[in-house]
């Protein structure tokens, strides 16, 4: 597994390359897993695929579990499990109405995002528990970004 460290408009990433088969990329962006479609598979001789066993680990608390893991209605969502409120679109965050441990409804206030001289507010489109919140207060975020997770 590599690790980089990437820094955007100010804003800090670690990514970890886990898995590279054909043009397809598995990679962990703060903790948060993506796949990635390359435009060009990647030289295997250079680049070997990396495999690694799937074993149970504890997840930490900024880091989002793939909603595809059944989760057991007994038992408590682990922290930063459940479904990922992304970015919309590019811009600031202004405010944070929810913490983790709050209970969230369909169409609740989560985050307000600042665009283009805009108060844009993020409302849930699940409802459940704050899991993770991966944003403050002025941060700079890029569409798609995860801003926190429902569980």
């Amino acid at each position: 597994m590599k690790k980089y460290q990437y820094k955007v408009q100010g804003v800090d990433y670690d990514v970890e390359i886990e898995e590279v088969e054909g043009n397809i990329a598995k990679v962990n962006v703060n903790g948060i897993p993506f796949e990635v479609e390359l435009q060009q598979p990647i030289n295997a001789a250079k680049h070997p695929t990396i495999v690694k066993p799937k074993v149970a680990a504890p997840v930490a608390p900024a880091a989002a579990a793939p909603t595809a893991k059944p989760v057991q209605a007994a038992a408590p969502a682990a922290a930063g499990s459940g479904n990922v409120v992304k970015a919309p679109l590019p811009g600031t965050i202004t405010s944070i109405n929810v913490k983790v441990g709050d209970t969230v409804a369909i169409g609740d206030t989560l985050v307000v995002l600042e665009a283009m001289k805009m108060q844009n507010n993020i409302e849930a489109e699940y409802a459940g528990t704050v899991t993770a919140i991966n944003v403050n207060v002025s941060d700079v975020v890029m569409e798609g970004s995860a801003l926190l997770t429902i569980g």
